[in-house]
């Protein structure tokens, strides 16, 4: 079991609880659709669903804007992952991430798009087309990914290491980073927590958006009964889905809720943790 001690140069003592604030900024290609959606019944098999291109088109049209705004209000930084398509096509809004200090991951070229369905080719060329317009349009290096649905290929963590990247979220079997081979270097796996996110909770679970914040809260308030073993958890919030009011209100309560209880818990993020872990030892 990890114990304070154990944990990495950098991390507060006496607040085991790592509060990651991450931002989905997801987008389509032109013959995709989300398969999830506002609309309870599914359209026939091959039909392209175009209701569901233009909800997920709110998040950078507007969205990602309100959440920046609440996160300059909070003076919180966040990762936004972003699609390489959404970057192509808003080049101002990736100009503003860059320049309120956030930081730009990759989140695949599409959402569509998933590593586990491709070939070693398709998915080489999609994490370099997406990381180049990423870094041309926002101005700033992108080193950590997230692929669509959180599901990589077998080859996906060794593509990342050996294109340079630092860090690689789609983990779910520890609470604390790691730093783990790849077979082409080092890669750190950042563990990403679906507790609080508003595509479950929300979306497919038809929860009210105030569990988003009760959620949060209520593992927050009693983490100090989970024993001494410190971990992560995640804020994670997409721009077209808590982008919108109802959405946007629970994402600034509980970064409020965060500060409230920051004598046992620190606001970071996917990037600012990997940093901390860059030197541990490689996990077996």
């Amino acid at each position: 079991m990890t114990t304070d001690a154990c944990l990495p140069s950098g991390w507060p003592k006496d607040r085991p609880l790592a509060i990651s604030v991450s931002v989905m900024l997801e987008g389509w290609a032109d013959d995709a659709a989300p398969g999830i959606g506002p609309m309870g019944n599914p359209l026939k098999s091959g039909v392209l669903d175009r209701q569901a291109r233009s909800w997920a088109e709110y998040g950078p049209k507007v969205g990602a804007w309100r959440l920046l705004g609440i996160l300059a209000e909070q003076k919180a930084r966040a990762v936004f992952y972003v699609s390489g398509i959404v970057a192509e096509r808003h080049g101002e809004l990736m100009r503003a991430i860059g320049n309120a200090g956030h930081v730009v991951a990759a989140h695949g070229w599409s959402q569509h798009l998933i590593p586990a369905y491709q070939s070693d080719d398709e998915e080489s060329r999609d994490l370099k087309r997406c990381v180049s317009v990423l870094e041309q349009s926002s101005g700033k290096r992108v080193a950590g990914w997230l692929s669509p649905r959180c599901t990589p290929s077998a080859r996906t963590s060794g593509l990342l290491a050996e294109a340079g990247f630092d860090w690689h979220a789609d983990f779910f079997d520890d609470d604390l980073p790691s730093r783990r081979d790849t077979g082409s270097g080092p890669i750190i796996a950042v563990p990403f927590t679906m507790e609080v996110n508003d595509m479950p909770l929300y979306v497919r679970y038809g929860s009210e958006p105030e569990a988003f914040t009760r959620t949060f809260e209520r593992i927050v308030s009693h983490w100090p009964q989970l024993g001494r073993r410190p971990g992560c958890l995640d804020i994670t919030v997409h721009a077209h889905v808590f982008g919108r009011p109802m959405g946007a209100i629970e994402f600034a309560k509980s970064l409020e809720v965060a500060r409230r209880y920051g004598a046992r818990s620190w606001l970071t993020d996917h990037c600012a943790l990997a940093e901390l872990y860059r030197n541990e030892p490689v996990t077996p």
